[in-house]
C-alpha cells in the first residue's frame, strides 16, 4: 500500500509544484528587484543598528505584459528594509501571477521575509498558495487543481527549492495530503517528505485509498 500511494503523490505533485515555484519566485524577484529604493549617495559610514531605513505602505505593484494583460500584482499593508541584515519583511502579502497560457498562481501570508536579492523568499503565518489550470477558452478555472496551506514556506531561488518544516495541507484534485513537511527541487524533480505523512485520494467509484506516506518515496534518495 505504501509504495503506490507514495508513487501517485509524488507524480500528482510534481507536475504543479514546478508551476508554483516558479510563478512565486519569478512574480516575486521581479517585483523586488524593479521596486526596491535606490541607495542615496554615499555618506560617512555610521554604525548599522536594526532598524528600517525606508517603508512602503498600502503598496499596490503591477506589471503588465508585451500584450497589454495584467501578469503580475503584488500588494501588502507594509513593507520595510533592514540595512544592517539587507532584509526586506512585507505584511500581508498578496501575490497574483497569470502565466502566458492563462494558468493562476494565487498566494498569500500574514508576512513574507526575503533577502536583499531576493534570492531567498519566505511566507509565514496563514499561508495559501493555490494554482488553477486553464479552460479551452484560455480563462481560469474558478476551483484550484493544487492547493496549500500551512504556517510557513520557504523559496530558494537560484536552487529552485520549495520546502516547509512544519506541517502542510495539501489538495489536488480528488485527494487530501497532510504532511509533516516537505521539500521540492524543481532543477532535480525530487520530492520528498518528513515525518509522518498522510494521504486519502477518492476513486471515480467514490472508494476512498487511505493509507501512510513513508517519509522517503519510493524511487528517490534519502
Amino acid at each position: 500500500m505504501k509504495q503506490p500511494l507514495s508513487w501517485r503523490i509524488q507524480a500528482l505533485l510534481s507536475s504543479y509544484l514546478p508551476l508554483i515555484l516558479m510563478a512565486l519566485l519569478a512574480s516575486f524577484t521581479w517585483w523586488l528587484l524593479k521596486n526596491t529604493p535606490k541607495p542615496d549617495a554615499p555618506k560617512e559610514a555610521a554604525p548599522l543598528r536594526h532598524e528600517f531605513d525606508y517603508r512602503m505602505r498600502n503598496f499596490d505593484l503591477q506589471r503588465v505584459g508585451a500584450d497589454g494583460k495584467l501578469r503580475v500584482h503584488v500588494q501588502g499593508s507594509e513593507m520595510r528594509h533592514f540595512p544592517d541584515t539587507d532584509t526586506l519583511e512585507i505584511d500581508g502579502i498578496r501575490l497574483r501571477a497569470v502565466a502566458a497560457d492563462g494558468s493562476l498562481t494565487l498566494a498569500s501570508a500574514g508576512r513574507a521575509l526575503a533577502n536583499g536579492d531576493a534570492s531567498e523568499i519566505q511566507l509565514l503565518g496563514a499561508v495559501h498558495v493555490q494554482r488553477f489550470d486553464v479552460l479551452p477558452n484560455g480563462e481560469a478555472q474558478a476551483k484550484p487543481k493544487l492547493e496549500m496551506r500551512g504556517e510557513f514556506l520557504h523559496a530558494f531561488v537560484n536552487t529552485e527549492v520549495l520546502k516547509s518544516h512544519v506541517p502542510m495541507q495539501i489538495s489536488y484534485a480528488n485527494g487530501q495530503i497532510q504532511a509533516q513537511g516537505f521539500e521540492y527541487n524543481n532543477l532535480s524533480g525530487k520530492l520528498s517528505f518528513s515525518g509522518q505523512t498522510r494521504a486519502q485520494f477518492s476513486s471515480l467509484a467514490g472508494r476512498a485509498i487511505r493509507g501512510p506516506v513513508s517519509s522517503k518515496p519510493a524511487g528517490q534518495q534519502p
